[in-house]
């Protein structure tokens, strides 16, 4: 949102702030919600009890999460509880808590999915197509409602990759972190989670310069590619 008030442009802002709209109120829920889906479908049902299968945003949001989608295009939502030893429809725990934190990244792939469906058949059933700045279409090179509303999907859709990506990183509070400490010894995670609150100052001054993205957004653009192939039946 930062770069967008810097650019001074109206429709950026408007654009981005109505792509971090749907993050936070639509993609954050379903991210969690499948954390304790995939926990309740192995058998734990402590996030259930807490009401975190819901798509209501305000039983997910997480204050500092909620910012940094606000200001970096980076955020998520507050941590879905698991007790792996509830898990009792798998024998490993320690798979229990990757297949759970697996579940969120999943759902941000799967709903970027949805999103590029709509904007194919957006673009298709209006004739409507933009190639970076240039945009074909039956009323010329001219912003059009759908001209908008696949830009908007554009922006939504890499954000939803982007942070389905990022939430890999495997440092508290990201899906990544149960995967790596779920194989990692006890006294090595708990020497990490030791210092969590300065790894996450360290993240968020990392996240302002910018260079943490760059890796995360290579990977973010290969997932979107093999997304785009496999709708090519589409457009």
């Amino acid at each position: 949102m930062i770069s967008a008030l810097m650019s001074g442009n109206m429709l950026n802002i408007v654009l981005t702030a109505f792509s971090i709209a749907v993050m936070i109120f639509v993609v954050f829920p379903l991210h969690e919600s499948s954390h304790a889906l995939a926990a309740k479908l192995l058998g734990d049902d402590t996030a259930e009890q807490q009401g975190r299968i819901s798509l209501n945003p305000f039983v997910h949001l997480d204050l500092i999460g909620t910012i940094g989608i606000i200001l970096f295009r980076v955020g998520w939502a507050k941590p879905v509880p698991v007790n792996p030893a509830r898990c009792r429809k798998i024998r490993s725990q320690r798979a229990a808590m990757a297949i759970t934190a697996a579940a969120g990244p999943m759902a941000n792939i799967l709903s970027s999915l949805v999103f590029l469906i709509i904007r194919k058949i957006i673009e298709v059933s209006t004739q409507t197509f933009i190639y970076g700045n240039m945009i074909y279409s039956p009323a010329g090179n001219t912003m059009s409602v759908a001209a908008y509303i696949i830009q908007a999907l554009d922006l939504i859709i890499w954000l939803d990759l982007f942070n389905g990506v990022f939430n890999l990183l495997p440092i508290p509070p990201f899906d990544g972190s149960r995967v790596f400490f779920a194989f990692l010894p006890d006294k090595y995670y708990f020497a990490i989670m030791r210092y969590e609150q300065y790894i996450m100052i360290g993240l968020l001054i990392l996240m302002y310069t910018g260079i943490v993205s760059i890796p995360f957004q290579w990977l973010a653009d290969l997932i979107y590619s093999f997304l785009d192939l496999i709708t090519k039946f589409i457009c």
